[in-house]
Protein backbone atom coordinates (compact mmCIF):
# COMPACT_ATOMS: atom_id res chain seq x y z
CA UNK A 1 0.00 0.00 0.00
CA UNK A 2 1.10 3.28 -0.48
CA UNK A 3 0.20 6.58 1.18
CA UNK A 4 -2.16 8.22 0.62
CA UNK A 5 -0.36 11.75 0.03
CA UNK A 6 1.51 9.88 -2.56
CA UNK A 7 -1.08 8.65 -4.85
CA UNK A 8 -3.45 11.86 -3.77
CA UNK A 9 -1.81 13.79 -7.46
CA UNK A 10 -2.17 10.39 -9.09
CA UNK A 11 -5.90 10.07 -8.36
CA UNK A 12 -6.31 13.42 -9.66
CA UNK A 13 -4.79 13.38 -12.54
CA UNK A 14 -8.04 11.27 -13.42
CA UNK A 15 -10.38 12.47 -11.44
CA UNK A 16 -10.06 16.14 -12.62
CA UNK A 17 -11.05 15.23 -16.06
CA UNK A 18 -14.36 13.42 -15.09
CA UNK A 19 -13.29 9.47 -13.67
CA UNK A 20 -15.26 8.49 -10.73
CA UNK A 21 -12.90 6.58 -8.26
CA UNK A 22 -13.95 2.46 -7.38
CA UNK A 23 -13.19 1.79 -3.94
CA UNK A 24 -14.83 -1.92 -3.80
CA UNK A 25 -16.30 -4.80 -5.01
CA UNK A 26 -19.84 -3.52 -5.19
CA UNK A 27 -18.30 -0.56 -6.14
CA UNK A 28 -16.92 -2.13 -9.66
CA UNK A 29 -20.17 -4.04 -9.96
CA UNK A 30 -22.22 -1.32 -9.88
CA UNK A 31 -20.18 0.39 -12.65
CA UNK A 32 -20.08 -1.81 -15.05
CA UNK A 33 -23.83 -2.99 -14.65
CA UNK A 34 -24.64 0.40 -16.13
CA UNK A 35 -25.79 0.33 -19.75
CA UNK A 36 -23.66 1.85 -22.70
CA UNK A 37 -19.60 2.16 -22.64
CA UNK A 38 -17.30 2.30 -20.05
CA UNK A 39 -13.58 2.54 -19.97
CA UNK A 40 -11.96 1.45 -16.52
CA UNK A 41 -8.23 2.56 -16.00
CA UNK A 42 -6.17 0.80 -13.37
CA UNK A 43 -4.10 3.18 -12.38
CA UNK A 44 -0.78 3.02 -10.91
CA UNK A 45 2.06 4.77 -9.61
CA UNK A 46 4.74 3.61 -12.04
CA UNK A 47 6.38 6.31 -14.63
CA UNK A 48 4.39 4.89 -17.37
CA UNK A 49 1.53 5.29 -15.83
CA UNK A 50 1.98 9.42 -15.38
CA UNK A 51 3.94 9.48 -18.67
CA UNK A 52 1.57 7.57 -21.08
CA UNK A 53 -1.62 6.06 -19.53
CA UNK A 54 -2.96 8.97 -17.72
CA UNK A 55 -2.06 11.19 -20.40
CA UNK A 56 -3.23 9.17 -23.04
CA UNK A 57 -6.76 8.84 -21.14
CA UNK A 58 -6.71 12.55 -20.90
CA UNK A 59 -5.50 13.16 -24.64
CA UNK A 60 -8.33 10.73 -25.63
CA UNK A 61 -11.22 11.81 -24.35
CA UNK A 62 -11.03 15.22 -26.34
CA UNK A 63 -12.68 12.54 -29.30
CA UNK A 64 -16.26 13.33 -30.49
CA UNK A 65 -17.53 9.54 -29.53
CA UNK A 66 -15.92 8.98 -25.84
CA UNK A 67 -17.52 6.45 -23.05
CA UNK A 68 -20.20 7.14 -21.76
CA UNK A 69 -18.67 6.28 -18.14
CA UNK A 70 -15.14 6.64 -16.80
CA UNK A 71 -14.12 5.09 -13.95
CA UNK A 72 -10.41 4.33 -11.69
CA UNK A 73 -8.80 1.69 -9.44
CA UNK A 74 -5.78 2.42 -7.95
CA UNK A 75 -3.54 -0.78 -8.42
CA UNK A 76 -1.52 -1.19 -4.86
CA UNK A 77 -4.04 1.06 -2.91
CA UNK A 78 -7.25 0.14 -3.36
CA UNK A 79 -6.91 -3.94 -3.51
CA UNK A 80 -10.59 -4.71 -3.76
CA UNK A 81 -12.06 -3.32 -6.47
CA UNK A 82 -8.91 -3.11 -8.37
CA UNK A 83 -8.85 -7.10 -8.12
CA UNK A 84 -12.92 -6.87 -8.91
CA UNK A 85 -12.02 -4.88 -11.93
CA UNK A 86 -9.07 -7.61 -13.08
CA UNK A 87 -12.00 -10.66 -12.49
CA UNK A 88 -13.81 -8.72 -15.23
CA UNK A 89 -10.39 -8.50 -17.64
CA UNK A 90 -10.11 -12.17 -18.05
CA UNK A 91 -8.47 -13.15 -20.22
CA UNK A 92 -5.91 -10.96 -20.09
CA UNK A 93 -3.41 -10.70 -16.99
CA UNK A 94 -3.16 -8.38 -14.15
CA UNK A 95 -1.20 -5.39 -15.25
CA UNK A 96 -0.60 -1.91 -14.08
CA UNK A 97 -1.57 0.35 -15.56
CA UNK A 98 -4.14 -0.89 -17.93
CA UNK A 99 -7.20 0.30 -19.63
CA UNK A 100 -10.40 -1.70 -20.35
CA UNK A 101 -13.32 -0.21 -22.58
CA UNK A 102 -17.06 -2.47 -21.70
CA UNK A 103 -19.81 -2.26 -22.86
CA UNK A 104 -23.20 -3.14 -21.59
CA UNK A 105 -21.08 -5.15 -19.04
CA UNK A 106 -19.01 -6.61 -21.45
CA UNK A 107 -15.05 -6.54 -22.12
CA UNK A 108 -14.47 -5.07 -25.76
CA UNK A 109 -11.24 -3.30 -25.78
CA UNK A 110 -7.87 -3.90 -23.54
CA UNK A 111 -4.98 -2.03 -23.01
CA UNK A 112 -2.23 -3.92 -21.57
CA UNK A 113 0.64 -2.19 -19.76
CA UNK A 114 3.19 -3.75 -22.30
CA UNK A 115 0.63 -1.46 -24.85
CA UNK A 116 1.44 1.42 -22.21
CA UNK A 117 5.02 1.25 -21.38
CA UNK A 118 7.58 3.31 -23.69
CA UNK A 119 5.13 4.33 -26.19
CA UNK A 120 3.74 7.88 -26.06
CA UNK A 121 0.33 9.18 -24.46
CA UNK A 122 -0.79 10.52 -28.58
CA UNK A 123 -0.19 6.37 -29.35
CA UNK A 124 -2.54 5.22 -26.56
CA UNK A 125 -4.94 7.89 -27.49
CA UNK A 126 -5.08 6.97 -30.88
CA UNK A 127 -5.61 3.61 -29.82
CA UNK A 128 -8.64 4.60 -27.47
CA UNK A 129 -9.94 6.91 -29.78
CA UNK A 130 -10.38 3.79 -32.37
CA UNK A 131 -12.15 1.61 -29.67
CA UNK A 132 -14.71 4.55 -28.76
CA UNK A 133 -14.89 5.21 -32.61
CA UNK A 134 -16.31 1.45 -33.03
CA UNK A 135 -18.17 0.73 -29.34
CA UNK A 136 -19.49 4.68 -28.27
Amino acid sequence: MYPAELVKPMREDLTSIGFTELFTESDVEEALQKSGTTLVVVNSVCGCAAANARPGARISLQNAKKPDHLVTVFAGVDREATDAARSQMVPFPPSSPSMALFKDGELVHMLERHHIEGRPAEMIAENLVGAYNEYC
